[in-house]
């Protein structure tokens, strides 16, 4: 009975290491690669492919060598899968080739080797005389509680305290241990007893070294890749944040993709808020979707006659960074806690749902549309949802990310934005940091006067700037392109052709 109930202990593990080191590699994917459904999908797929490979060549091990191969494979999933996401980091740290190829390496053999674990644990219960219909009901059951386990822990806890790389590692030693325990419960049918210990306990210990100097390990990959030294590095239940500096230039990275320098984040923040904020005689109410920066309502607050903001952005770690940071909350200006503006954590549609507030002016500074999660607050449902909430004469601004490098889906957006009944005025910035940088502004109305004066201090708008902001040369000319709607999202998909097309 105790040997039965070690079995079962095993498989809840087993199997919710065998799911963690899935999700493990999909998230670093994303975030190394870029978040695109696509290479989340084709990383499931590989993983469950391989599993399938492992499934298959357990009919090659005999019923006599099935409780010595089960730990066997133990530890070696241990040892592969625990140093698996430190060890793409050091390689991302270098080149995004190579660390494409060992990616899908490491899934390939990650996922025959946890494909191997089930059927041969099936098999030696088979052994110990268990009845057939008890045996699949137990096991499968443990299987899918452990799966379970490990799909709500990972991102709501693991993923954030401990990272990814010893996350993975913590799930290696579980691995190891689960072998460990194994032998020891079936010692008296293991003729190599002593052997397989000796190999065990050397794999937990490097698994244990590894997990205590992985945060010191990933943090020098970190800062090869991104070139600067790193200050400050989270791992959200939403996304993973990087902040690095170099002399007097701090820059922000979601995803490992930029999202501001210090240096010319003026040009970027006062294109997007000082033309709608100008536009409207009394901006006194404001709504600001993402900029959890601070560095969109740092410019908003300019001016004296705001009564009130209210910030939406879905990940309170980034909101509560740029607060507490004391070089960041001075880069922003201290103007998240500033009493004019109230911080609400949540997701921008469901928030927008929930409440009859109406706005002068409404700023969406929402990350560029990756992925389909994103793509939907760029959809035409969406901005009918934000027209409701915009008072008279009010003025509506969205980043739209690039006319120059992504054409297609910066019109995409205009286009959304008119099929959801808003006339627009598109219009243009750059930002050294990112090249040419789209914006586009959207009304009831079609009054769109371009400001002739701002009565706020600028670092990089005046008339002339304002001006030329409005018109596009004939290589960033207006092209026929598709609304995105929920359904379709066909704006995911200009976007990654966009920027696959620049992308090296």
């Amino acid at each position: 009975m105790k040997l039965n109930r070690t079995l079962i202990i095993s498989v809840f593990i087993v199997a919710s290491c065998g799911l963690a080191y899935e999700l493990i590699m999909a998230a670093l994917a994303s975030y190394l690669l870029g978040d695109s459904i696509l290479q989340f999908s084709s990383i499931i797929g590989l993983y469950l492919f391989a599993m399938g490979i492992g499934a298959h060549l357990t009919k090659y091990i005999q019923d006599e060598d099935a409780l010595s191969r089960f730990i066997e494979i133990e530890l070696l999933v241990g040892i592969i899968g625990g140093i698996s996401a430190l060890v793409l980091f050091v390689a991302f740290g270098f080149s995004a080739a190579p660390f494409r190829t060992l990616l899908y390496a490491l899934v390939l053999i990650v996922g025959t080797i946890v494909g191997m674990e089930i059927p041969l644990v099936m098999r030696v219960l088979n052994q110990q005389q268990a009845d057939f219909k008890e045996l699949v009901s137990k096991v499968l059951t443990f299987d899918y509680l452990g799966a379970l386990a490990v799909s709500l822990l990972f991102p709501l806890v693991l993923a954030p305290r401990l990272g990814m790389a010893r996350s993975a590692l913590l799930f290696g030693l579980l691995n190891a241990a689960v072998a460990v325990l194994t032998a020891k419960v079936f010692r008296q049918q293991l003729p190599r007893y002593r052997a397989i210990q000796t190999r065990g306990i050397i794999v937990l210990s490097l698994l244990a070294l590894a997990f205590a100097y992985a945060n010191r390990i990933s943090f020098k990959a970190e800062q090869s890749y991104f070139g600067d030294p790193v200050v400050y590095e989270s791992h959200s239940p939403y996304q993973r944040l990087v902040v690095t500096r170099w002399k007097d230039d701090i820059r922000l990275y979601i995803n490992g993709n930029l999202q501001f320098s210090s240096r010319d984040e003026a040009r970027y923040h006062e294109a997007l808020v000082l033309p709608a904020m100008q536009m409207v005689a009394h901006p006194e109410k404001v709504l600001i979707l993402g900029g959890g920066d601070g560095l969109a309502a740092r410019e908003v607050l300019k001016y004296p006659q705001v009564k009130h903001i209210t910030l939406v952005d879905l990940d309170p770690d980034m909101t509560h960074t740029f607060t507490t940071s004391a070089e960041l909350s001075k880069l922003n200006q201290y103007a998240l806690s500033n009493p004019k503006v109230n911080i609400i954590n949540d997701d921008a549609a469901k928030w927008l749902e929930t409440t009859t507030e109406q706005f002068n002016v409404i700023i969406i500074d929402l990350p560029d549309p990756s992925n389909f999660s994103l793509g939907k607050l760029y959809s035409v449902p969406m901005y009918r949802l934000v027209a409701r909430h915009l008072a008279p004469q009010g003025k509506i601004v969205v980043q739209s990310t690039s006319p120059y490098f992504a054409p297609n889906a910066y019109w995409s957006v205009v286009k959304t934005l008119e099929t959801a009944g808003l006339h627009t005025a598109p219009y243009h910035v750059y930002v050294p940091s990112f090249g040419e940088w789209g914006f586009v502004l959207a009304a009831q109305d079609t009054h769109f006067p371009i400001p002739q004066q701002f009565d706020v201090p600028t670092q990089f708008l005046n008339a002339q700037t304002a001006a030329t902001m409005f018109h596009f040369p004939p290589d960033m000319a207006r092209r026929e392109v598709e609304a995105n709607y929920l359904n379709n999202q066909i704006l995911v998909n200009y976007f990654e052709q966009d920027w696959g097309n620049v992308m090296r």
